[in-house]
């Protein structure tokens, strides 16, 4: 068996009960089949029990060394970070109440322990000391970043505050992430809440049989047993595979007002109300903010970032600059397509409308239907093709590996990355199609474990990276498999960016491997980047495949496909900020030549060894300038996005 994920806990089990709990034992890989709401409080509890007298001992014992304070802080901290990780991971993907109350009761005790720990003043002041001794110029600059980084994340947790100051501070950590879990938890029951029954054909004209397929499929597993494609009944809803058909192609401007009514007032409302939990959240960040002597949450917020709050306003002003013409022109176009389609009435343009009108706008200007592409989009061609990709770029096989470990439901795949000798480096599991009655919305890439040295199971190989990967993707109707649109598409590569930059690392210093300790406004260059690829011929034609003939996306349309990239792009690039390092990473390869594999597979190999390998062990700026030779620079974004102004060679 292959290194992998390894529990310690299994030494506080002292009765039958959590020597029977799964949480509690040791383990390669979570056991998701099995673990329960049952499970959660006993499980959570007999941990924080465990880490509480490690914490007291460490605290005893501490030395400024590595091995006396930060192998077992690392030992401590992975502890909870696996436990806690599967069961909040359960209740992203496998929600239900019995599961959310034992979190709930449970939450304020993990809080209070990390509290305790991020607190600790021997564990601080044990870090100070290593800065200040006479060895801190001898440490490898991820072990730096690791002893600044602890110093830092405690003094932003409240380790300088004095009594009434520090239980000021813990309560409002305390009730931030109460209401952080409320939050989420309404959004998820607003959503499953809000259906709409539609009997009638003439109110649901122009949604694709993709949608209407799936709109069927919902009324049956809401008791419509004879609901079908083509006759109905129908239900609508607000996950995201059926509110976007609804918004982009629905006729009925009433149904779509309606649907979009609903989304934007998404848990506003009755015992599901955001409205106060917004506002005081809001107010509890100002008030933590100004007991740390910032002067507003931005401030604090920016203090873990790679940007300062000027970088970053000055940056936007750039792009705003750029995109605010060519926005506002876009919003004139749509507007002015719309009338002369003669379907609006003089100033009755509405926020429903612009999704519809944007699809019509651009299927007329381009010729393209993304509807009609999604025969050529079956989930398993894109992933045969996202795999072949990233074995060019990066010299890696992955191979399917189910079996190997238990899933949380029949239709997630788990897979193992190789190297080029064969060797097992990584794990991740797939959890591609939306499930709204239990799932929550959109899509994220997770850690289920992080590469350790200090966390290897045979003492010599450190602990291989496991990820989670999730999406709400279109699932399979009427027999066909997963068709996507190339939002999907692009959706899927984004988040597997998100987990090569996890699950390639070659750091083995848990605490900065992978995706740990990398500032937040550095974390999409990876997944960003890999969007590209979805424009890139080679790439693309090897994916766009039809599911049933196998015939190859047709190039005409392909040409139509990148030249409505830019369809919009001002509106879009008002949206961003964290495209430009994806984008100007990006052009690296093109400055190499994309149709020249030997300088890609070299270009590659330098990505790999820089962006994904370094993890938070390195300045991620330095990191940027160490891939791409010199810092970044949004020419390449707007120019992605036409928004470059045409330069005279004369």
């Amino acid at each position: 068996m292959a290194d992998a994920a390894v529990a310690t806990v299994s030494d506080t089990a002292v009765d039958e009960g959590l020597q029977n709990n799964p949480l509690l034992q040791d383990f390669y890989f979570p056991p998701f089949d099995v673990v329960d709401a049952k499970h959660v409080r006993p499980g959570i509890r007999a941990l924080l029990k465990k880490l509480e007298s490690d914490l007291d001992e460490l605290e005893r014992t501490v030395e400024p060394s590595w091995p006396k304070l930060v192998e077992p802080l690392e030992k401590m901290l992975d502890g909870l970070y696996i436990v806690w990780g599967i069961i909040s991971h359960l209740k992203a993907v496998k929600d239900n109440s019995e599961l959310r109350s034992a979190i709930e009761e449970v939450q304020p005790e993990k809080v209070k322990f990390l509290l305790r720990l991020g607190q600790s003043k021997p564990i601080y002041n044990g870090f100070k000391a290593i800065k200040e001794s006479s060895n801190w110029h001898s440490l490898s600059e991820a072990r730096k970043r690791i002893v600044e980084n602890k110093i830092r994340d405690a003094i932003l947790g409240g380790v300088a505050l004095e009594d009434a100051k520090r239980e000021e501070f813990n309560k409002i950590e305390q009730e931030l992430e109460r209401l952080s879990r409320r939050f989420g938890e309404n959004v998820l029951d607003a959503t499953k809440k809000y259906e709409k029954l539609i009997s009638d054909k003439k109110e649901i004209e122009g949604l694709p049989a993709t949608a209407l397929g799936l709109a069927a499929q919902t009324a049956v597993s809401k008791g419509h047993e004879s609901a079908t494609a083509e006759n109905g009944p129908w239900i609508i809803t607000l996950d995201a595979p059926s509110f976007t058909a609804v918004m982009k192609h629905a006729q009925n401007r009433d149904l779509r007002e309606e649907v979009y009514r609903a989304y934007v007032t998404l848990a506003s409302s009755g015992n599901l109300d955001n409205t106060p939990i917004i506002d005081q959240i809001l107010k509890l960040r100002l008030e933590k903010a100004k007991l740390l002597d910032y002067n507003n949450y931005a401030e604090l917020s920016m203090a873990k970032k790679m940007a300062t709050v000027d970088k970053a306003e000055e940056l936007l002003e750039k792009l705003r600059k750029a995109s605010w013409d060519p926005a506002v022109q876009d919003m004139e176009d749509l507007i002015s397509f719309s009338k002369k389609q003669g379907a609006l009435e003089a100033n009755d343009f509405s926020h429903w409308d612009i999704s519809f009108w944007s699809e019509r706008l651009r299927e007329s200007k381009y010729d393209i239907n993304e509807e009609e592409l999604r025969p050529y989009f079956s989930l398993p061609k894109v992933m045969d093709g996202l795999f072949s990709l990233v074995n060019k770029l990066f010299g890696i096989d992955i191979e399917p590996a189910d079996g190997l470990t238990t899933v949380w439901n029949n239709d997630v795949k788990f897979y193992c990355i190789k190297d080029s000798s064969g060797s097992p480096i990584a794990y991740f599991y797939f959890d591609p199609y939306s499930r709204p009655s239990e799932k929550k919305g959109g899509a994220w890439m997770s850690e289920v474990v992080a590469r350790s040295r200090v966390l290897s199971s045979n003492g010599t190989a450190p602990r291989l990276p496991i990820a989670h990967m999730v999406c709400n993707q279109t699932p399979p109707v009427g027999g066909k498999p997963s068709l996507m649109t190339f939002y999907e598409v692009k959706t899927v590569f984004h988040e597997f960016g998100h987990a090569l930059q996890h699950m390639l690392t070659k750091q083995e210093e848990g605490l900065v491997a992978g995706l740990r300790g990398i500032e937040w406004d550095a974390v999409e260059l990876p997944s960003q980047f890999m969007e590209n690829w979805c424009y890139h011929r080679d790439t693309l034609m090897g994916i766009a495949k039809h599911y049933e003939t196998g015939e190859n996306l047709p190039e005409d349309v392909y040409l139509k496909l990148c030249a409505a990239r830019t369809f919009r792009a001002g509106s879009l690039c008002l949206r961003q900020w964290a495209q430009v390092l994806s984008a100007d990473a990006f052009s690296a390869f093109e400055d190499a030549g994309l149709e020249d594999s030997k300088a890609v597979k070299e270009t590659g190999h330098k990505f790999r060894e820089t962006i994904l390998a370094l993890g938070g062990g390195k300045d991620p700026l330095e990191v940027f300038v160490a891939f791409r030779g010199r810092e970044p620079s949004p020419e390449p974004l707007l120019r992605h996005n036409g928004l470059l102004p045409l330069t005279s060679t004369a």
